[in-house]
């Protein structure tokens, strides 16, 4: 089932392996050990995954990111939460598209829609809008003669007419 649990499970078994180093995320939109496969699951999982990379790339804590000199030239007690130094680096958290981080009247406004429905909505709009890019000429070519030198093998051969 696709609950907090699985969410909990595929967000520490992907980030302990890339903490560690490793290259590869295993198990995007598998459930019950790779038996079951939720396409919903797979968007999540694309989410978490997005965000451990995201998370790997490391925080700077710096003079510049700690606003230190802006702090100083403001004051105590002033609104740096305005500044716009405070917008620039919000920009760089992490943006997730799955994780509704609305306040809750704003979420409820909108149907109370969990991250599970939001996955299986944006799975019906991936599949109801994605066009796969054309493949070059030389690779069609390719796969042309792959197909008819199969067919002249297997005896079904027949020369398309031109």
């Amino acid at each position: 089932m696709v609950d907090a649990q699985s969410g909990h499970e595929k967000t520490i078994t992907g980030l302990l392996p890339a903490l560690a180093g490793a290259n590869v995320i295993y198990g995007l939109g598998m459930l019950e050990m790779g038996i079951t496969f939720d396409l919903a699951q797979l968007v999540m999982d694309h989410e978490i995954a997005n965000m451990i990379l995201h998370s790997l790339q490391g925080i700077p804590v710096n003079d510049e990111t700690l606003s230190v000199d802006i702090i100083k030239e403001m004051g105590i007690g002033k609104d740096y939460l305005a500044h716009e130094s405070t917008y620039r680096y919000m920009k760089s958290q992490s943006q997730a598209k799955l994780i509704d981080r609305r306040m809750r009247e704003d979420w409820e406004a909108a149907g109370s829609p969990d991250m599970y429905q939001r996955a299986h909505d944006k799975v019906i709009e991936i599949l109801d809008t994605y066009e796969p890019p054309p493949l070059p000429a030389d690779v069609l070519t390719t796969i042309r003669s792959i197909v008819e030198e199969a067919e002249k093998e297997m005896g079904v051969y027949k020369k398309e007419e031109k």
